[in-house]
Parts: structure tokens; sequence; C-alpha cells
């Protein structure tokens, strides 16, 4: 306000008072700069397809472990297949994840709209309007459903743990062997050469005897077997942002402190 057309106010405008009476943090310091000015909507545009892309890919997850049974989303969230009886389409998740893809369309069209513009105010800039307001409605929106979802979710413990393999422990199993000295770079090849060797006879990781697996590294002792133990290797990653119950708590209490002190 104040900035004129292109070249400022001829009739000594206080742009400083005009800031402070509407709240305003203070005022742009070049006229031509702030009449073609529109970063405040690309950076918001970018905002929010980086909002919704993280959406995008947490509403994947869902989808993944909704098809592999592991969490139930419910019948609000979702439709019946209309050629399958016993398929449960997770309708919300899949256009939440295909929002991501219009938010970033969006903000790459401002852009290309605002790249071959020359300074000043030029009619091209009345496009920021129509994004803009479409990515306050849709993020508004998106999140609304995404918070339905997650609230109303609910977690499959028998087929979350159905789903689980040996084979996800071969880390696990070179790290065995680093708890014992062994450099990992050595017990990494360690682990894969039983992997392979239970490829080799058709049988899943933890079935491999002790007797197999000191044929491969004499290091390997009857504690071995010990590795074989999902919860055993979820607590084990007991570091800031880990798997470990006490870490992950200590995550949810950080996302409650700061979603706290956003009211």
């Amino acid at each position: 306000l104040g900035s004129g057309a292109l070249a400022g106010n001829a009739f000594g405008v206080d742009r400083e008072f005009l800031a402070k009476e509407l709240g305003f943090e203070g005022v742009t310091p070049n006229s031509l700069d702030s009449v073609c000015d529109r970063d405040f909507v690309v950076e918001f545009l970018m905002w929010s397809a980086l909002l919704l892309t993280h959406l995008s890919q947490f509403a994947e997850d869902v989808i993944v472990n909704s098809m592999l049974k592991g969490i139930v989303v419910d019948d609000a969230y979702a439709t019946g297949s209309s050629l399958m009886p016993q398929k449960k389409n997770p309708d919300a998740l899949e256009l939440l994840r295909g929002k991501a893809g219009i938010a970033l369309g969006r903000a790459v069209g401002l852009m290309a709209t605002l790249k071959g513009l020359p300074r000043a105010y030029n009619k091209d800039l009345q496009e920021d309007k129509v994004p803009l307001f479409d990515a306050v409605d849709t993020v508004k929106d998106c999140l609304a459903i995404m918070t339905g979802v997650v609230v109303t979710m609910r977690p499959n413990p028998e087929m979350l743990m159905k789903a689980l393999c040996p084979e996800m422990l071969a880390t696990d199993l070179a790290d065995y062997l680093v708890r014992k000295g062994v450099p990992f770079r050595e017990t990494h090849h360690i682990s894969g050469a039983c992997v392979r060797l239970a490829e080799e006879k058709s049988i899943s990781l933890d079935e491999l005897t002790l007797e197999q697996l000191q044929g491969i590294d004499s290091r390997f002792g009857d504690d071995v077997l010990n590795v074989w133990n999902y919860e055993n290797s979820v607590e084990r990653k007991s570091s800031i942002g880990g798997t470990a119950r006490s870490a992950v708590l200590e995550q949810i209490d950080k996302i409650k402190t700061f979603a706290s002190s956003l009211k």
C-alpha cells in the first residue's frame, strides 16, 4: 500500500503509519518490486504442495497396510468395490494422494507465469488468485479428512505380525556380531552369506541351524537364536527417533507439546 502503480506516491503518503494502522510488520523497501512481487503466494503454494506431499506419503503407507489387512480404515473413508465384494477401497486416501500432484502443479504454474514478466504490474498477475484460493481450500479439506482417517482407523495386530518375515532381521544378525567386536563392514558380508545360504536351501533365515551359521562364521554363539525376535529388534532401536517403545513415546510427547503450542 502506497507503492502506486510502480513508482511510489507523489503526495507524501506515510506508508509506515498505514502499515502500523493495518497491523503489518513494516513496509516494502522498493515500490517497483512491491507491485510485481508474488513471492508470498508462491511460498504458500510451495508449502501447501510440500504438506500435501507428506500427507500423500502417509496416505500411501495406510493404503498399503490396509491392503495387507494390517489396518482397518473406517467405512466413512472407504467404499466397496464395484467388482469384488470382498474388497474395500480406501477412497479418501487415494484422493488425498492425488491432491499432491495438483498442488505441485499450482505452484509450478504460477512460477511459470511470473518468470516472463517485466517488473511492475501486469495483468498476468491476476492469475495468482485461483491457485491461491484453491490451495487454501484444498489444504483445509485434506487436513480435515486425514484427521478423520487417523482417529477412526484401527490396527490389526495379528495381521501386522503376519506380514513380518525373518529376512527383515538380517541387519540384526549383522549387529549381533558387531556387539562381539566384529566391524560392521565385515558383518554385513557375513549376514549376506547367511541370507544366500537360506535362499539356496529354500528355507527362511531363522530356520538356519547354529551349525550352519557357525559354518559361515565361527563367532556365532548359542545366543544368536535370540536375534529372531521382532520385539527385541524393535526395542534395540532406542536412540532418539528410533522404534523402541520409549523412543516412540518420547516422539508422541514432543508432538503433543508442539500441538499444544499452536492453540
